[in-house]
């Protein structure tokens, strides 16, 4: 049986050989001044919108990464909401709305300290029935059984290691939430990142869930690094691209010693990797400006604009006119009159025939 990081003697004084990150450390620095640098050029409302695109996603890969698959357009939607930038265009399920409200006081409220009640309210808004799928699991309290960290699909489980034994895990979140409050502890704030995330996904502190609050801890330290609630990448979505060298990283690590200097030059990796990232999201943002600064004076009604900023937005579904008059809550002959004015402006396009509907898209150019 092999002995896992949390049995070593002077667990957790984690260890790491400051030369080997430096470098790493100073490009990651760099590179996410210069991402901050160019949002801060975009003005507040293309700020607004690329925070909420970006939110968007980390909330669907941090579940996805679980293997819970949310609507994007419902998550959108609750985000845009609680952001203050729109009223929902779809009405969220209750799964959605959880996981949002945890991404966003992680975020939002990255300056407030992470403590053992506010963790509780995390876990207890994620599991807000009790049941984890099938299975009914302790909600808004730390786990009383052995755990095994695992990934792949039911039935080929692969077992990367033990969490630490139930009976210290009121203990090891002790000294946890003593070190992440701490002002002096780890200077530069984007190596507690790494550091947090690994330490909280080691202790495993609840039953269900822990894997999203290890990012989402990630994601406030972030925050904390930049001073801004804003964000404009997603680390959940570079973990979940690069999962499988994920886990063999932190599998690796909790069988070795306490140095864990691999660890977290994967997690400067993967968040360089997210500022890359970040480029396609400002691409899409300046976009969606450039199209309404052409459509500026455009005698457009409400349900139009609706409908076009879904589409500027990725709509993830075929888009016919029942769908038009279900989401701006419509009559069929209006939905078929909106899309034919935008056809005929050149805004809209009908997709080449491939079913019994007819779907448009955005025209080129449109």
């Amino acid at each position: 049986m092999p002995t896992y990081i949390h049995q070593l003697p002077g667990w957790p004084n984690f260890q790491w050989r400051q030369e080997s990150l430096i470098e790493k450390l100073a490009t990651v620095r760099h590179h996410q001044g210069r991402l901050l640098g160019r949002m801060e050029s975009l003005g507040f409302k293309l700020r607004e919108e690329a925070t909420l695109r970006t939110l968007t996603e980390e909330v669907v890969t941090t579940s996805r990464i679980e293997g819970e698959i949310l609507d994007a357009d419902q998550v959108r939607s609750s985000l845009a909401r609680r952001l203050g930038m729109e009223k929902g265009a779809f009405t969220a399920d209750r799964n959605v709305e959880a996981i949002v409200e945890v991404i966003l006081d992680a975020t939002r409220r990255y300056d407030q300290p992470l403590t053992e009640e506010r963790l509780f309210g995390w876990h207890a808004a994620l599991f807000p029935t009790g049941w984890s799928g099938l299975h009914k699991i302790a909600v808004g309290r730390w786990r009383t059984a052995p755990i095994d960290v695992v990934s792949g699909p039911e039935g080929s489980q692969r077992v990367h290691f033990e969490g630490p034994p139930a009976d210290r895990v009121g203990r090891e979140m002790q000294a946890f939430l003593q070190w992440f409050n701490d002002g002096n502890s780890e200077r530069d704030l984007v190596l507690k990142a790494g550091i947090a995330h690994f330490w909280f996904v080691t202790i495993h502190p609840f039953e269900d869930g822990n894997g999203r609050i290890a990012r989402a801890i990630a994601d406030m330290t972030l925050a904390r690094s930049e001073k801004t609630s804003q964000r404009f990448y997603s680390i959940s979505a570079q973990i979940r691209r690069e999962r499988n060298r994920y886990y063999d990283c932190l599998e690796e690590t909790q069988k070795g010693d306490l140095d864990i200097t691999d660890q977290l030059a994967w997690f400067l990796h993967c968040l360089n990797r997210a500022f890359e990232g970040a480029e396609i999201t400002l691409a899409v943002v300046l976009h969606k400006a450039a199209f309404w600064e052409k459509h500026a004076t455009a005698a457009l009604n409400e349900r139009q604009r609706k409908m076009l900023n879904l589409l500027l937005d990725g709509f993830a579904e075929k888009l016919t006119s029942s769908k038009w008059a279900k989401i701006t809550k419509a009559s069929q002959a209006t939905a078929g009159r909106d899309i034919d004015d935008l056809e005929k402006r050149g805004i809209l396009k009908r997709d080449a025939a491939g079913g019994r509907s007819t779907s448009y898209s955005l025209a080129e150019g449109g």
